[in-house]
């Protein structure tokens, strides 16, 4: 393993990062990482959750989602660095605060792999029973990390593959329901998905946000990949703001599909919890037919693991930036001069993905656990990001030619940062006590690591 001298315009430190990604590379990554159906196994709990409005909760929470997507643009044009939200705290808030948001958004970049990779055993373990959840898990780690180590170029060429996969199976669904839809009619009023079917509700239309927010975590990893784009930050910057908005489109019109054929009424799915989960695949097989199931499911099984491979690839480069910046340690920010990418950081976030995803899925209650703070870390980072915008900007004011724009640089991120803040107030319990323990050992290593330079 090798190294190479820092890119000019970027922190002093190990490893300079090739660049070989174009805008729809970005996107690939993007997409991948949130994954183009992501609502199927939400979509019976938002039913519920909203009163049936589940297609006009996903169009406030891309609003929502848009205020981070904003300041991620705002920030990248200023520090087009590997690192995300770590560089752009750091360099807008100072160096502890940037610590902190590379710690808790650490949570989310290892964690949420792991999820993927274990919906991706679980799906693969019901189409062939007689092998474990948690050997498919293992299986998806080996060879979605094998393609991150091949290079960034690579991964995202067998992604954009994968994604193309995921996009033609949710296009047979679109066309499916519609025909089903034009030959048989909508079970429910055809306004009901944004209307809800039994009276507006605001506040369960807004109870439902906290959740579907959760379903576009990943379109920020876009920003780790900022050192290894191709014609300049903006690019990345436009590839953010895009993801975000076709992720947007895709959701809206796949939940307001299924909800105008689903068998069940919110009211019937809101007194039988048990069965929300699976809601998506009993409407397809009531509307459509298993043979659109079990292309669902296969979908979904090679999805995610693909959704993983984007994931842990943006773990790698927070695990280089920081390492870069000597928050954590030196030999992370290696980078191998063949491949372009910091294969020992990559290897480390797959070895704590694969433990993670392994554990859970060996165990009943697995899931529910890992899935219970996976959001925690990204919301937190996501408060500090928009903090960051304010305090490079109008406080600081470090923006060089980049002049103090109130609304830009202050009015967007505050309101960025009350709906972060009001997410994570509606996150479960258990998730806020992680939460809370993750930051309190962070400001512990923040302080010895002080500590230490002051001596």
């Amino acid at each position: 393993m090798t190294t190479t001298a820092a890119p000019s315009g970027t922190p002093s430190g190990e490893g300079a990062l090739h660049r070989t990604l174009g805008f729809r590379d970005l996107i690939v990554y993007g997409l991948l990482f949130i994954a183009p159906m992501a609502p199927v196994g939400v979509f019976g709990a938002l039913q519920a959750r909203s009163h049936g409005a589940i297609a006009l909760v996903y169009v406030v929470a891309t609003i929502a989602m848009a205020f981070t997507a904003f300041s991620y643009a705002q920030m990248v044009r200023v520090a087009p660095q590997a690192g995300s939200v770590f560089t752009y705290a750091r360099v807008g808030l100072g160096e502890g605060a940037g610590f902190i948001a590379g710690w808790m958004v650490m949570l989310d970049y290892v964690l949420i792999p792991a999820v993927a990779y274990l919906f991706s055993g679980i799906a693969m373990n019901s189409l062939v029973p007689s092998v474990h959840q948690w050997i498919w898990t293992a299986i998806a780690v080996v060879v979605t990390t094998g393609l991150n180590l091949m290079g960034v170029h690579t991964a995202a060429f067998v992604g954009f593959l994968v994604l193309a996969m995921e996009i033609v199976v949710l296009a047979v669904f679109v066309v499916a329901a519609s025909v089903e839809l034009v030959l048989h009619g909508a079970r429910h009023g055809w306004l009901s998905p944004l209307t809800g079917q039994s009276g507006f509700s605001i506040g369960a239309v807004l109870g439902a946000v906290s959740v579907a927010v959760l379903s576009y975590l990943g379109f920020d990893a876009i920003a780790s990949f900022a050192e290894e784009t191709t014609g300049g930050s903006a690019k990345v910057a436009r590839a953010v703001l895009t993801c975000l908005a076709v992720a947007g489109v895709l959701f809206a019109l796949q939940t307001y599909l299924a909800a105008l054929l689903s068998p069940e009424s919110a009211a019937q799915l809101e007194a039988d919890p048990g069965a929300q989960g699976a809601e998506f695949y009993t409407t397809v097989d009531a509307a459509v037919g298993s043979w659109l199931h079990d292309l669902v499911a296969v979908s979904k099984a090679i999805g995610a693991a693909f959704a993983a491979l984007a994931g842990q690839a943006a773990a790698g480069r927070l695990l280089f930036a920081m390492a870069r910046e000597r928050r954590l340690p030196r030999v992370l920010a290696q980078v191998d001069r063949a491949s372009g990418v910091p294969r020992l950081a990559l290897s480390c976030a797959a070895v704590v993905t694969l433990a993670a995803a392994v554990w859970a899925a060996s165990r009943d209650d697995g899931l529910d656990r890992l899935v219970s703070v996976v959001d925690i870390g990204a919301l937190v980072a996501f408060t500090l990001l928009h903090l960051a915008v304010v305090g490079f900007f109008a406080v600081r004011r470090r923006g060089g030619d980049h002049r103090v724009r109130p609304l830009a640089h202050v009015v967007v991120p505050l309101l960025g940062a009350a709906v972060t803040i009001a997410v994570i107030t509606q996150a479960a319990g258990a998730a806020q006590v992680v939460g809370a323990i993750w930051l309190v050992i962070g400001f512990v290593v923040l302080g010895v690591q002080r500590r230490r330079r002051a001596l």
